[in-house]
């Protein structure tokens, strides 16, 4: 049994947040402000070179470490303490449920033992934490908790490139999870806090969309499609005969040839678009629900001139690119100008530095 201040555990401040994905470290510093708001007081971003992280696994750590150092560095935060998520494929999560009133020894116990029946593993191969949800619905002396298992060296893997940077790694939180804390704060300040609607995320990756919708707080709905970024890239790559690294700098630069928009970008936006409608069809047919009331973009993809337009068209959906340091007030580093076009794509970093005021 792991330290509560892991999977699923408390934060101390200060700390950052920092999200590894498969194309680069993004880093997240968040401070309480003079009137109790969160202030926004630093954001960085460093590339990884391809293949240094695959599928969530960590192929080369020194390339790893050079990056979070750089992006450390250039963020020119002083906090050393850091909050790190796992992807959602590499843990397993399931609510059980518990009689109510046990002692902490004794709960973990009962944990344990049940997390043996879920888990296609031994226990001394996991990181194993839980949380108390709080009491059960349809038994006042039972509580609903959180289980919440990933393999040992996951784990260890980014608690070593936090350590190998010069970090102490005080919170492992799940990326699902961070995105949904940044995603409350958001529909929070929707009318009447998005209370009743029934909201969809589209987080569009290098290479996996992730879906989530949420209801009232609660998610009723996840699911991962094979399709990113580096679709567009891989085009690139195959029409002008550039390297990868040099197609992803264009793409984003803009700086390609004329007929790029035309036979690339307009094709890839179609693909886009045409996935998020069939996810959304996809939810409607295996789950109760038959409408979504508001429908965000998030990821690198997601500020694409053009996507969100033809996504709102497509599925009809009421349609907006997310910001989650939306009503955050902006340290004296932070660029606004240059925040709107970077803020889709720290989600996950965002809700990581969220930890900080557990």
């Amino acid at each position: 049994m792991i330290d509560l201040k892991a999977l699923l555990g408390q934060g101390n401040p200060p700390l950052v947040g920092i999200d590894i994905s498969t194309s680069s470290v993004r880093l997240v510093e968040l401070v309480q402000g003079a009137k109790g708001e969160v202030r926004l007081e630093r954001y960085a971003a460093e590339p990884l070179p391809r293949n240094a992280v695959t599928d969530g696994n960590i192929e080369n750590m020194d390339q790893v470490v050079e990056a979070v150092r750089r992006v450390w560095k250039k963020s020119g935060t002083r906090a050393k303490h850091a909050a790190l998520g796992m992807p959602p494929a590499s843990v397993i999560t399931k609510k059980i449920i518990l009689p109510a009133g046990l002692p902490e020894d004794q709960l973990e116990v009962q944990v344990e033992s049940e997390a043996s029946q879920y888990i296609p593993f031994a226990l001394d191969e996991v990181s194993l934490d839980f949380d108390v949800i709080g009491p059960a619905a349809n038994s006042a002396d039972d509580i609903e908790v959180m289980l919440a298992a990933s393999r040992r060296e996951k784990v260890e893997d980014r608690v070593a490139i936090a350590e190998a940077s010069g970090l102490k790694a005080t919170v492992m939180d799940i990326e699902s999870y961070a995105a949904r804390a940044a995603l409350d704060r958001v529909i929070a300040q929707l009318p009447e806090g998005g209370a009743g609607q029934v909201i969809a995320l589209f987080q569009i990756g290098a290479l996996v969309t992730h879906i989530s919708v949420m209801l009232d707080g609660v998610t009723v709905y996840e699911r991962e499609q094979p399709f990113g970024g580096n679709t567009l890239t891989q085009d690139i790559v195959r029409s002008y005969g550039l390297s990868f690294d040099e197609a992803e700098a264009r793409k984003k630069s803009g700086d390609l040839p004329d007929n790029y928009h035309a036979e690339l970008l307009t094709p890839f936006l179609e693909s886009a678009a045409l996935e998020v409608t069939r996810a959304i069809q996809f939810f409607y047919t295996s789950t109760p629900y038959t409408r979504v009331d508001q429908l965000f973009l998030a990821g690198g993809c997601a500020l694409i001139p053009g996507l969100l337009d033809l996504v709102a068209s497509r599925t009809r959906i009421s349609s907006a690119v997310i910001s989650p340091f939306k009503g955050m007030t902006l340290g004296p580093s932070v660029r606004e100008s240059q925040l709107r076009l970077d803020a889709p794509a720290y989600l996950v970093a965002c809700g990581l530095a969220l930890r900080r005021f557990d």
